[in-house]
């Protein structure tokens, strides 16, 4: 039997760029393994048709996932790469890669971008870096210190915060302790961080590093709804940026690639445009998640994924775009507590003027909730338009149409 070229990915989402990246090996003719903790994934395991196999293993249990992939070379399986696009399975997956195959990333750099504490430490003299306080596990938070470093509003997070779920608000020092007891609920044993709040449009890079060079893929600003969290609710994909802002954009993110000594990996940069420059809100070792990859797709014809997973293979990946296109991404989310009974208006919505593509993720019976994190985002609408305006309107417009029939809880 001839050896099996591989890909393990470390577990995945049902849809969005870690499903599209499954779906992209199995097109460059690899055999796709994902390894989950997840029991729903794997009780509707006939959904992920180009998963080849799915095995049930602890993700978080290096040693575990390690004795699989043993088993799997005993099997005749040639494991090319182990990969993540899953916010805290990264790194895990960067350690195996080491240890399996020939990894071209750097497991180090990805650990930094991976912790926002390394990260905002790492980073702490840099310019667009902003200002920031850490309290330690099991310390006494002093609010004399915090005031006599930064000015209310702040934002207090984890340092693990994925998808806004753990990054909170506050305006004075009643709210701070209010939020910093949440995170000690949540997580006793964790740091947490104070950070200055930034006002200004934010923006997202999604960028790779070849051989040291540094290609931006897209430029996208993102729209923020902000009730109880931070949850971003539309991507404008930018097809031209003025000069003055892409030239620091690019500043900073090749600043931020040096430092790290990046030579060969995939990131993106979440950046607000204050008052005093561009700063660094956070750098992940991946592709963002959810619609991003079919955004870009959309906006410039080619598949990130695919070309981030040519860049690990070890071949030349190609960023050049095949046409340009205006593309706006409306996220969906409910204002209300209660179980879905149904939802109606996608056929509209697809019928709509400009719309491309409209994703609903929940099904009947699913308990709703207006957003906590950005997994509390139900359905998106990608547009396209003549102008980036129209393009925006035209997915609200299709948005607009989805309506989410909600059971209230009391019922």
């Amino acid at each position: 039997m001839g050896y099996l070229k591989t890909i393990i990915f470390i577990n995945t989402n049902k849809s969005g760029s870690s499903r599209d990246a499954i779906h992209s090996a199995e097109q460059l003719g690899y055999f796709t393994v994902v390894f989950t903790n997840n029991e729903k994934q794997l009780r509707q395991r006939e959904e992920y048709t180009n998963v080849h196999e799915m095995i049930s293993v602890d993700t978080t249990s290096i040693t575990d996932m390690r004795n699989v992939i043993d088993a799997l070379k005993s099997r005749g399986m040639d494991i090319k790469i182990i990969i993540s696009f899953i916010d805290s399975n990264v790194h895990i997956a960067s350690i195996l890669c080491d240890e399996f195959c020939r990894n071209i990333a750097s497991s180090k750099a990805i650990e930094i971008m991976e912790n926002k504490e390394k990260t905002r430490t790492f980073f702490q003299n840099q310019q667009y870096t902003p200002k920031f306080h850490i309290i330690q596990a099991g310390q006494k938070p002093s609010f004399k210190k915090i005031r006599s470093e930064l000015v209310f509003p702040v934002i207090a997070k984890s340092p693990k915060s994925t998808g806004s779920k753990d990054v909170l608000f506050a305006t004075g020092k009643k709210q701070l302790k209010k939020q910093i007891a949440k995170l000690r609920k949540r997580d006793p044993n964790e740091t947490i961080i104070i950070e200055e709040y930034i006002v200004g449009d934010q923006y997202l890079v999604e960028a790779i590093v070849s051989d040291s060079a540094v290609q931006i893929a897209a430029i996208i600003k993102q729209e923020i709804t902000h009730d109880k969290r931070f949850i971003i609710t539309g991507y404008g994909v930018l097809l031209e940026i003025p000069t003055e802002l892409k030239v620091g954009l690019e500043e900073v993110l090749h600043s931020v690639t040096s430092q790290l000594g990046i030579q060969y990996g995939s990131l993106h940069l979440e950046l607000r445009l204050s008052t005093k420059g561009w700063k660094l809100i956070e750098v992940n070792p991946r592709i963002s998640g959810g619609a991003m990859n079919k955004m870009i797709q959309a906006a410039f014809g080619y598949n990130l994924v695919e070309e981030t997973l040519k860049l690990y293979l070890g071949d030349t990946p190609s960023i050049q775009n095949k046409y340009e296109k205006d593309v706006f991404t409306q996220y969906i989310v409910v204002s209300k507590k209660g179980v879905l009974e149904k939802v109606t208006g996608k056929g509209r919505a697809l019928k709509s003027p400009g719309v491309l593509e409209v994703f609903v993720k929940t099904k009947k019976g699913t308990n709703l909730t207006p957003p906590l994190s950005m997994g509390h985002r139900y359905a998106y609408v990608i547009a396209t338009g003549d102008s980036m305006e129209e393009a925006q309107l035209n997915a609200k417009n299709g948005a607009n149409e989805i309506i989410f029939h909600i059971k209230d809880e009391e019922e």
